[in-house]
């Protein structure tokens, strides 16, 4: 299968440098705004250099597109992709809207191409493990959940556009969104109803840095994500279950410990320092199966339904109650 990057800037790198351990994929166009900048990226990574991503989507050679660009223009790159017949990964978050999500789903169906959604995470060795020792029910039921996803918010990467809500800024939908997919998806329920605060405290900007929001799950779990950008601190990215049979805490890096008999219990070698190279190049081999056929992937349903959360948290603190999260 042969790929384009659209978005061949800062994680797009990261997409690049996964593809190259991957045989099944080829790079073979890539695309950036700028076009100093990305003839740069192809003498690097290879492919074809376009500062156009619909002369991209125009290359008959590409099969699919992974789309690494501004949360704002994630639709309409999305709906051009798929009306040229190419499959998508698309970066996370899916889009600053509801509206625009939804258009994201119809976009993909009406063209009959795949979806997935880069929910990076989902991949990485600790979260793997912790989820097969949930669903093989190790520790039995989920009773509660904390997610969170600290960091220093001003981090050199950082464009105008993610200071300002409006334009898909926010330390919610850049980071916090990971917060809110690891937490659901190893409670592996559906959420219902949310109540949150929602602001800035850290900074001088028209977006979040700061978030806290309660999530109850329709399995009877409930959980709490942290979604943070401070000015000045220390990262944490991590989530701790507590289960009837035991308690267990997940950190891509530090790896799996488990909470029993008074005492703790790391899972040998479930953590990696490199967490993100390994699981990005995994999302690939998912993103592959999931063309072919064979499923595997962060789908643009469960995608839509972490969406659902983080727009059902921003709706509960503007109007200072809980919510319900959006049902389809």
């Amino acid at each position: 299968m042969n790929v384009g990057i659209i978005g061949a800037g800062f994680f797009g790198e990261k997409h690049a440098q996964a593809l190259a351990h991957i045989d099944d994929l080829k790079l073979v166009a890539v695309c950036r705004t700028h076009a100093a900048e990305v003839h740069a990226f192809a003498a690097r990574y290879g492919g074809t250099p376009y500062d156009d991503p619909h002369a991209l989507l125009a290359d008959p050679r590409v099969d699919a597109v992974v789309i690494a660009t501004p949360h704002a223009t994630h639709v309409a790159l999305v709906e051009a992709a798929a009306a040229s017949g190419k499959h998508v990964l698309l970066e996370k978050p899916m889009a600053p809207t509801r509206e625009g999500c939804r258009r994201i789903q119809a976009a993909v169906a009406r063209a009959r191409v795949t979806l997935r959604v880069g929910h990076v995470t989902q991949f990485s060795r600790a979260y793997r493990i912790a989820k097969e020792m949930l669903d093989a029910g190790e520790l039995g039921d989920v009773v509660a959940g904390e997610a969170t996803m600290r960091k220093r918010w001003y981090e050199p990467n950082r464009r105008p556009w993610h200071q300002d809500r409006a334009l898909g800024g926010g330390v919610l939908l850049t980071g916090g969104v990971h917060a809110i997919d690891r937490l659901t998806w190893l409670v592996g329920a559906r959420a219902t109803r949310v109540s949150a605060t929602v602001g800035t405290r850290f900074h001088d900007q028209d977006a979040d840095d700061a978030a806290v929001i309660f999530i109850r799950y329709d399995n009877g779990a409930a959980g709490v994500v942290f979604s943070v950008g401070y000015a000045r601190g220390a990262p944490r990215h991590d989530t701790e279950l507590t289960c009837t049979r035991g308690v267990l805490r997940v950190d891509s890096v530090a790896g799996v410990t488990v909470g029993s008999d008074e005492a703790w219990h790391a899972v040998p070698d479930s953590g990696h320092p490199a967490w993100m190279d390994d699981a990005l190049v995994e999302q690939w081999r998912a993103f592959v199966a999931a063309v072919a056929g064979r499923g595997g992937g962060v789908t643009g349903a469960f995608a839509m339904h972490v969406m659902d959360v983080l727009f059902a948290a921003e709706a509960s603190a503007a109007a200072g109650r809980e919510v319900d999260v959006v049902a389809d």
